[in-house]
């Protein structure tokens, strides 16, 4: 069986293709050949840029495949060159989008992939539900194999998931818990959330790639395991064996500082969502995510804290947080007292 990725090292594909590989699959990764440590051993690089048709037609030749993932398509513009090089050159395409572009605000909090997509705060998700909808057309029209995912939070070793950080990661939020230094957690710190390992992931997607069932039809692939974000950051706290100091504030407020906060948290993070994985576990039988997020976060911790380049300060993003938390301070000691 022989797959080609789109990307193939990022933090959700990495995990896929070491899996694919072990699995005795012929996998082929075309991507710039910037992570070149993130490819697995035995699979074969093409060298490319997937926006450069012609170069990429040339490169493929007359390859088909069984399987073909495209683990970087956000636009529409992406899925219709997608369509136009893979048409007939694949029994199966992988379109991978997005959880949240489920219903925002959502009308219940457990989701099924039945959940109605429709998020107006984020245009990230608006743009993976175009995506949807074009690739479901051509299934529909031209009989286009696709096979659509919608990955939540996932995570690997490389980064700490977190809700609140700025443009470089979340490794100077990680700091700051290590520092004993204060940190936000948006809302009231009691709304569930859902972290998925990227080694789980990739169990079910792998059991979906070739699955003749799979074609024309949407999953989501999620950990079972629901938290709090208090329990997220408490979790990191712990495994750096600290006391963690949280600052509540309201979603609203972050999202007045920031569009990017509008997307992410009152489009995305902010949800209670609570995923029921039926679909994929009757499609993969006897899948089921293992590693609990306090395992997994202690491996990724262990990770970042080892290689240097993971650790990627971002003192603009300190700099606001320490402002936001100083002004914040002073407005909660002006807060008229309750009425005795």
């Amino acid at each position: 069986m022989k797959a080609l990725f789109i990307g193939g090292t990022g933090t959700i594909s990495t995990a896929i293709s070491a899996l694919c590989v072990k699995q005795g699959w012929e996998l082929y990764l075309l991507n710039r050949g910037n992570r070149s440590e993130f490819v697995p051993e035995g699979a074969h690089v093409i060298t490319a840029d997937i926006n450069d048709t012609d170069g990429v037609l040339e490169k493929l030749g007359d390859m088909t495949f069984d399987v073909v993932a495209d683990f970087i398509a956000f636009t529409t513009d992406h899925v219709k060159r997608d369509i136009a090089l893979f048409a007939g050159r694949c029994a199966q395409y992988f379109f991978i989008s997005s959880a949240s572009a489920y219903q925002k605000p959502l009308a219940s909090p457990v989701i099924t992939e039945s959940t109605p997509l429709a998020n107006p705060y984020w245009e990230y998700s608006r743009n993976k539900i175009a995506c949807e909808l074009k690739l479901m057309k051509a299934y529909r029209k031209q009989g286009f194999p696709v096979t659509i995912i919608r990955p939540s939070h996932t995570y690997g070793d490389t980064a700490v998931p977190m809700g609140v950080h700025g443009k470089n990661g979340s490794f100077s939020v990680v700091e700051r818990i290590r520092q004993s230094k204060p940190v936000i957690i948006h809302g009231d710190g009691t709304s569930l959330w859902t972290m998925t390992h990227n080694t789980d992931f990739a169990k079910a997607f792998c059991g979906l790639m070739g699955n003749l069932h799979a074609i024309g039809e949407a999953y989501h692939i999620t950990s079972d395991e629901s938290l709090t974000w208090d329990q997220i950051y408490g979790a990191i706290a712990a495994v750096l064996g600290v006391e963690l100091h949280p600052v509540h504030i309201a979603t609203d407020l972050l999202a007045a500082c920031s569009d990017e906060y509008l997307g992410g948290l009152t489009g995305d993070k902010a949800n209670t969502v609570i995923f029921d994985n039926t679909k994929i576990k009757r499609a993969v039988p006897g899948f089921t995510a293992t590693v609990r997020f306090d395992q997994g976060v202690r491996r990724t911790l262990q990770y970042i804290y080892s290689h240097p380049e993971c650790q990627k300060p971002d003192p603009e993003f300190d700099a606001w947080t320490d402002e936001i938390l100083e002004w914040y301070g002073r407005i909660a000691e002006k807060l008229p007292a309750r009425p005795e």
